[in-house]
């Protein structure tokens, strides 16, 4: 496994899950938060990793936090502060609610396809991921377009860059899987255990 020193990874926390009536990051999945499981799944490819949220529950991952520059602003307003603190042209930025994330398929589909491109991120082939991907230093500006327009759909934004879309193969895509509600944990969980059994 590849070591990339030049890239930073910021992990996205959010912050109290509506539809899943905590804070999303610290729920725990196979005995550790969901968060833990999105850490473990970079630290083998860089050092380097912030964890975005002014939330002080996170300091138990001794990890620096990084509270967001514009608060309630959603993914675009988590992108621009990582993008703003971001000393590394490319830069891994990931929601902390995909617990099934592993190294390799950030290794695999990620790391290995970046290019010139703006951001690189994946798809499952009908839905894409703008939440597991890498994204240029130079994209701070239309961040901050964003933002200062309250333009706050990630999608718009994203329309706005030159992107890579990388299709994750069906027997990766568990991976991608973000989890909103308690049903769709326990889903997860119910699944993940049938494929144990087997």
């Amino acid at each position: 496994m590849s070591f990339a020193s030049n890239i930073t990874a910021y992990i996205l926390c959010g912050g109290a899950s509506k539809r899943m009536q905590e804070e999303k990051g610290l729920v725990l999945y196979k005995g550790q938060p969901f968060v833990k499981h999105v850490i473990d799944a970079v630290h083998p490819i860089t050092s380097y990793i912030y964890l975005v949220t002014s939330n002080e529950a996170y300091c138990q991952f001794g990890l620096e936090l990084l509270p967001d520059i514009y608060s309630n602003k959603g993914p675009v307003g988590g992108i621009y502060t990582a993008l703003k603190h971001a000393s590394t042209a490319n830069n891994l930025i990931l929601s902390c609610d995909i617990p099934e994330l592993s190294t390799e398929v950030v290794s695999k589909y990620i790391i290995a396809n970046l290019s010139e491109a703006d951001v690189t991120y994946v798809s499952n082939g009908t839905d894409n991921f703008p939440l597991i991907a890498a994204y240029s230093k130079t994209c701070l500006p239309i961040f901050e377009k964003a933002l200062v327009q309250d333009n706050l759909k990630l999608r718009n934004t994203i329309e706005q860059l030159n992107c890579n879309r990388v299709i994750v193969e069906e027997e990766d895509q568990l991976a991608l899987r973000n989890i909103n509600t308690k049903e769709e944990l326990q889903t997860l969980i119910n699944e993940t255990q049938d494929t144990l059994g087997n």
